[in-house]
């Protein structure tokens, strides 16, 4: 059934296409992925926003054209870590805010194909995720620290770049078009396209007025990358509520309803699919310095987290310079996947379950079973499943022999977990009905 949306600030109506709503409900369906920030920036082993951070002139900074040589990149090694996590999906940074393009775009000399190590790697990735059977997601920044036709005069961020020349939007929109083009025509069937950047051009988030101060034309862009590709998502990192012509809605470092980053103002849709982006240290890109790493429980958690919240998990990871995922993080994200070999079937394919998060964790949906995800006992020793006239054909522990006491009520299913043995990062009970 085909949606009618009307969202956010903009008149205009989208109406998706049926393999877009397709590819929504394959989406949520699929519930992880991973999310990769890499690119030059990586060479100086001090996050993706070094160059604004350190002021870094636009001419010093494209000595790292020089630097920067990849050949320990790997697609193969890529994707089959994030499969060997179970996530299902990857978005991959085409271009970030320094500007600097990872594939052989014929829009700019600014791109990796004119570094020492000369080779499109999206190109690698794509045919990569096509052959290990993993969908490709594509972020591409809206805000350019480099080129001086990005409106940068009104930005917030890239002041110490040393650009002096007037900024030209149409000149910037046109460049983005042809650069998206190419995306979603030369590298096969792209899930999404990631937008970041919107914000550089409003106050900042918890501001009354975060109104744009220019026309990015959305309208346009959006509509170019539906006629490309109708099935490919849309997405936009601008911590609002969604425009037309969205197809998902992302909160960054903040599970929906929850605001703890300061980033996340914005209510979760009721219409479109929810993602989380989160990164499994403190940054996105390398930081040499940065060893604040998750756990496998903090992983495990996160992402039933999410998924209890109706939402998928995009976890980020970083990639050294030399193209190699350091050991810690794949050491982890593979422990994390060892434990949805055994319990996936409470993530993949479910939607979030009958009660709002708890203290103890969340439940998930899935036909008749109501999987309940036990971070921690329950203080009451006892959690209702709310319904009238439920009837119950099993309550079972997954991976144990545990008997789990129930009971029906009027209120609903009352489960009793004192005799619950709490195993690993998340132990999960299946409430299944008739």
């Amino acid at each position: 059934m085909l949606m009618l949306l009307m969202i956010g600030s903009q008149a205009q109506t989208y109406t998706p296409a049926p393999s877009n709503v397709e590819a929504r409900h394959q989406f949520q369906d699929m519930k992880y992925g991973m999310f990769i920030h890499w690119g030059l920036s990586s060479t100086l082993g001090d996050g993706e926003w070094v160059m604004n951070n350190r002021n870094i002139k636009v001419e010093d900074y494209k000595r790292l054209l020089n630097v920067f040589n990849p050949v320990d990149f790997d697609a193969a090694k890529w994707v089959g870590a994030a499969k060997a996590a179970g996530m299902k999906y990857i978005v991959f940074i085409t271009r970030h805010h320094d500007g600097f393009s990872n594939w052989d775009t014929k829009q700019s000399d600014w791109k990796i194909t004119n570094t020492h190590y000369g080779k499109d790697v999206l190109k690698m990735l794509a045919d990569e995720c096509k052959k290990q059977g993993i969908k490709l997601g594509l972020y591409y920044s809206t805000l350019d620290w480099f080129r001086s036709d990005y409106p940068y005069e009104t930005g917030r961020t890239g002041k110490g770049t040393g650009r002096t020349q007037k900024s030209n939007y149409a000149s910037y929109l046109q460049f983005m078009k042809n650069q998206l083009t190419e995306l979603l025509t030369n590298y096969g069937d792209i899930m999404s396209i990631w937008f970041d950047g919107h914000w550089d051009q409003t106050n900042p988030e918890g501001h009354a007025d975060r109104s744009s101060r220019i026309d990015w034309k959305y309208e346009e862009i959006y509509s170019l990358i539906h006629k490309l590709q109708p099935q490919c998502m849309i997405g936009n990192n601008h911590h609002l509520t969604p425009f037309a012509g969205e197809d998902f809605q992302m909160f960054e470092r903040d599970l929906p309803g929850e605001n703890k980053s300061g980033l996340s103002f914005q209510t979760a849709s009721d219409e479109l699919p929810l993602e989380t982006c989160e990164t499994i240290n403190g940054s996105w890109g390398y930081n040499i310095t940065d060893r604040n790493y998750k756990t496998v429980t903090q992983v495990v958690q996160l992402l039933a987290g999410a998924a209890g919240r109706n939402a998928n998990l995009l976890l980020n990871v970083g990639p050294m310079a030399s193209g190699v995922i350091q050991a810690e993080f794949v050491d982890t994200l593979a422990a994390a996947g060892k434990w949805l070999e055994k319990y996936g079937e409470s993530i993949y394919g479910t939607r979030g379950g009958p009660l709002t998060p708890q203290s103890w964790g969340v439940t998930t949906q899935k036909g008749q079973i109501t999987y309940i995800h036990l971070f921690k006992q329950p203080a009451e020793g006892t959690i209702l499943i709310p319904g009238s006239k439920l009837k119950v054909k099993q309550v079972r522990v997954l991976g144990q022999d545990t008997i789990v006491k129930f009971k029906v009520t009027k209120e609903g299913v009352l489960i009793e977990t004192g005799n619950v043995q709490l195993a690993g990062p998340d132990t999960v009970i299946a409430l299944e009905l008739r």
